[in-house]
């Protein structure tokens, strides 16, 4: 009998790599530790601006989000624990007017097909459900918030639990799986060609407006339409304000440029900043030796990044070796690494925590904080208002499936250094205020990783590149204008690219001695 070679084409009805749905509330309710109860969440509402016909910007509620994979406006889920049962409730589509404007959202059917759910019905059918279930099932109905219960009121029925489910969401969102992890890295490629072609026009540009616009236009055009947060795009001193967002001044002459921006996919997020010089070349020594310390710091934090590390630890790091190289630059003095740790100095030049938790959302919820430490064992480095979890007290260590930001920087903030530590004497004893002055142009330097906790160390998701290809991207994009010939004779401090704003590092330098009392420094 002779044999047939027959292949087949089997074309699949709905997604096969459908938001993991069902297995994040599977984990939910093994945080809740209870075998029966009724999950409720709501959707993101359709909202309208105040006294306007015009949309708030739609934005999914993270917590909806985790347990549904649903992008869509004025949807609903319940899940049964017992019966281990998500339901989906999605909005009427309406009059046909408002189709006919706004297009509508997936019907049932088209919901069972799109995402990882047992049922789908609309949304009117979701308070019936919700006292049918309460009628016929022991156990208790759980709800993020009181103002969230399914009808008005339903929050103060004994059975109708508002306090648990928040802390159970949180710890299982804090560990990522695999799916996420592919939704992270995907944000953080889109992030990295944003900050590449920032690189390769950098020469060109004449203010801060412009980095946000390219940045935006790359996300935007990789079908990345939105942003995590909104981006900071920091020249010279703007640098020194840690969320700087007004974008809109020009660069003159300053050295450099502090680009803090990531895009999201799929609701998940980026996080990625970058310092680099607004000319071909660093623009000073003073700028290049504070950059390469900042990415010491960086490189430093992340080998220590594996499970069983405590976070808390890795911020200490950062700020010991901080300390070291402010020693070495003689912009600390008269006090030995160990004292100036010990008396909290050290935050004048890195006030926030090390890092944080990265998921749905960029500052990502945790079931407990990112830096741990007992009762009374915190270093004055640990500024509990400017640190996020994991850098705070109480957090276990790290665990395989976290992804957190390592994200040290230096920052030359006049005010913070005038009102806070340069008035006190526990720290201006150990500040050089006639080296410091040298520094302040610099601004600030920042650079951040996103970092996913491995089984045996780390993997960083973040390729957008830094260090000597960073500066091989701009000089390389200056010769693509063919204006490099033009400006080959600037003096070099570390590279021998060449600039296109001539004296960078010098009129900012005499003018840094005039401003807020700091001219006294190189006299004292």
């Amino acid at each position: 009998m002779d044999h047939l070679d027959i292949c087949l084409h089997i074309e699949a009805a709905s997604p096969l790599d459908k938001y993991p749905a069902k297995q994040h509330a599977r984990r939910v309710a093994e945080f809740l530790g209870v075998e029966k109860g009724l999950i409720y969440l709501p959707g993101s509402p359709t909202a309208y601006l105040e006294d306007s016909d015009q949309f708030v910007p739609f934005r999914q509620r993270r917590y909806f989000y985790y347990l549904s994979g649903v992008d869509e406006a004025d949807c609903h889920l319940t899940y049964d624990i017992h019966s281990d049962f998500l339901t989906l409730y999605v909005p009427t589509p309406g009059s046909a007017r408002k189709v006919y404007y706004n297009g509508r959202g997936s019907s049932p059917e088209e919901a069972l097909e799109k995402y990882d759910i047992d049922a789908a019905d609309y949304s009117y059918a979701v308070t019936g459900y919700v006292e049918f279930w309460m009628s016929q099932h022991p156990g208790n109905v759980y709800i993020l918030h009181p103002d969230q219960a399914v009808v008005p009121g339903h929050d103060k029925s004994p059975r109708v639990n508002y306090t648990r489910l928040q802390a159970a969401i949180d710890g299982a969102r804090v560990r990522k799986d695999q799916h996420e992890i592919k939704l992270i890295r995907k944000a953080n490629e889109i992030s990295a060609k944003a900050h590449k072609n920032v690189l390769k026009n950098i020469l060109a540009f004449k203010n801060e407006a412009q980095v946000e616009a390219t940045f935006l236009d790359t996300c935007v055009a990789a079908d990345a339409k939105h942003q995590a947060y909104e981006i900071i795009a920091a020249s010279g001193e703007n640098a020194s304000t840690l969320h700087y967002i007004k974008n809109d001044e020009p660069f003159q002459d300053r050295p450099l440029m502090c680009l803090d921006a990531g895009c999201e996919w799929q609701c998940y997020a980026s996080d990625v900043t970058r310092t680099f010089p607004l000319t071909g070349q660093w623009p000073s020594k003073e700028a290049k030796e504070i950059y390469d310390l900042v990415l010491d710091m960086q490189t430093e934090c992340i080998d220590a990044i594996r499970p069983g590390a405590r976070y808390l630890d890795i911020h200490y790091l950062a700020h010991r070796i901080l300390i070291l190289g402010l020693l070495e630059l003689g912009i600390f003095h008269n006090g030995t690494p160990q004292e100036i740790f010990d008396a909290g100095t050290s935050l004048a030049f890195l006030p926030h925590g090390l890092g944080h938790h990265l998921g749905l959302e960029v500052h990502d919820v945790s079931d407990v904080p990112l830096m741990a430490a007992t009762s009374g064992s915190v270093s004055p480095v640990v500024d509990p208002e400017m640190c996020k979890a994991p850098v705070i007290p109480h957090h276990p260590a790290l665990e395989e499936g976290m992804v957190v930001t390592v994200e040290p920087g230096i920052y030359f903030n006049r005010y913070a250094l005038n009102a806070v530590y340069l008035s006190n004497p526990i720290h201006s004893k150990y500040i050089n205020k006639k080296v410091l002055s040298r520094y302040l142009p610099v601004g600030g330097v920042r650079i951040e990783d996103d970092i996913l906790v491995t089984d045996d160390g780390y993997e960083n998701l973040t390729t957008a590149p830094k260090g000597e290809e960073m500066l091989r991207i701009i000089q390389e994009g200056f010769k693509e204008t063919g204006r490099s010939e033009e400006k080959s004779k600037q003096p070099d401090h570390g590279s021998a690219a060449t600039g296109q704003r001539q004296g960078v590092h010098q009129a900012p330098f005499a003018e840094c001695l005039k401003s807020n009392g700091i001219e006294r420094w190189s006299q004292d």
